[in-house]
């Protein structure tokens, strides 16, 4: 059995759910979160999973919404549990509001060395109608804060956000530039069945942005980040040299990571599972002392293959030949020769017998490369 060097921890509250997330979190409902943290703790106690990690990201949800005793009390669990390699990237998912010295010195003083900031939009009309629980005021302290404590910061900014205009969403990548963040994440908003987002949009009290206008938004996340020296090394993100997100490159390169908490999933020899998305359910069944797993799918070689290809294909690095077949005992061009060629004649596509990777016009249109794929 393969022993994952990477570990995810999912803390599910927030104060509010905005209106585009889909993610697993609960809001309103803090007083779940001690129990959380006892279950939290029988879960990894009983999943014997990980010798040293090289990885640990912490994510939500908004991991800082947890009281600051509840937060150390998280830290320590995991001190207690995880061993940490010398080198190991250690992130933390937090959102400005309420990010005070105390949270910070909590995590400061845990080993947390990489803390991935939730600003989405420097534009206060923006904010507003993502339903975000901070103003630009407020972001300029909070990073300074930040900054005092740790060194590699990384910030997550929305385009298409609805009524978004192209000069709104340069001068929010300017803006975030000027406060020198170590790595950056650009998104373009999505409409998931489910979220409030989704249900105004038929009913027409709220518009997707046009797909035109999301392309030159996204063209200009990649020039300008370029520009001012970060090297974009996967679709939606962007790093200064050296500081590349080391957790996600494990998801990206078919590595096995361990998963824990509401929601949260991993992969281990090529079995994917995942949690209960209902954070009752998984506090209940948890605490029960049953699995709280609710998927779990051994994939087959073919299928495996795939997937490895397609994630790999999110970085701009691509995939070659070699690693590939080492990867998955499978022939690159058996498998997706024919597929693969299609996509280079559509431009999608650049292979040069060595490596296959994305073009500039296949990272507009990855969604189209991944389903002629899998």
């Amino acid at each position: 059995m393969s022993r994952p060097r990477s570990a995810y921890i999912h803390v599910p509250f927030c104060a509010h759910r905005c209106g585009y997330c889909d993610f697993t979190l609960v809001a309103g409902r803090d007083d779940l979160a001690d129990g959380y943290l006892d279950a939290l703790t029988l879960e990894i106690e009983r999943t014997s999973c990980c010798d040293e990690l090289d990885t640990l990201f912490i994510g939500g949800g908004t991991p800082t919404h947890l009281r600051v005793e509840q937060l150390d009390r998280l830290m320590r669990i995991l001190r207690d549990r995880f061993t940490l390699a010398s080198d190991a990237e250690f992130s933390v998912e937090a959102n400005p509001a309420g990010l005070g010295d105390d949270k910070l010195d909590v995590l400061a003083n845990a080993g947390a060395n990489r803390i991935s900031l939730g600003i989405q939009s420097f534009d206060d009309r923006d904010l507003l109608v993502l339903e975000r629980d901070h103003d630009r005021e407020e972001l300029g302290p909070c990073i300074e804060r930040v900054r005092q404590r740790f060194s590699n910061a990384s910030f997550d900014l929305i385009f298409a956000v609805p009524g978004q205009t192209l000069a709104v969403w340069n001068d929010s990548l300017q803006s975030a530039l000027k406060l020198q963040p170590n790595h950056l994440s650009t998104y373009g908003l999505t409409f998931e069945k489910g979220t409030s987002y989704w249900s105004r949009r038929s009913r027409g009290t709220i518009q997707q942005a046009d797909e035109s206008l999301e392309h030159d938004m996204y063209a200009a996340a990649i020039d300008t980040l370029s520009a001012a020296g970060f090297e974009q090394y996967e679709i939606s993100s962007f790093a200064r040299p050296g500081f590349r997100c080391a957790h996600n490159q494990v998801y990206w390169s078919g590595q096995p990571y361990q998963g824990f908490g509401p929601g949260a999933a991993s992969y281990i020899d090529a079995r994917r599972t995942c949690n209960h998305r209902s954070t009752t359910t998984w506090l209940k069944q948890t605490l029960n002392g049953q699995s709280a797993v609710a998927e779990s799918e051994q994939l087959e070689p073919d299928d495996r293959a795939r997937e490895f290809l397609v994630l790999g294909l999110r970085r701009l690095d691509g995939v070659s030949y070699s690693d590939f077949q080492q990867a998955t005992q499978q022939n690159l061009t058996e498998l997706a020769g024919t597929a693969l060629r299609r996509m280079q004649e559509q431009g999608l596509i650049r292979d040069d017998s060595m490596r296959v990777r994305l073009t500039r016009q296949g990272l507009f249109l990855f969604d189209t490369v991944a389903a002629e794929l899998l």
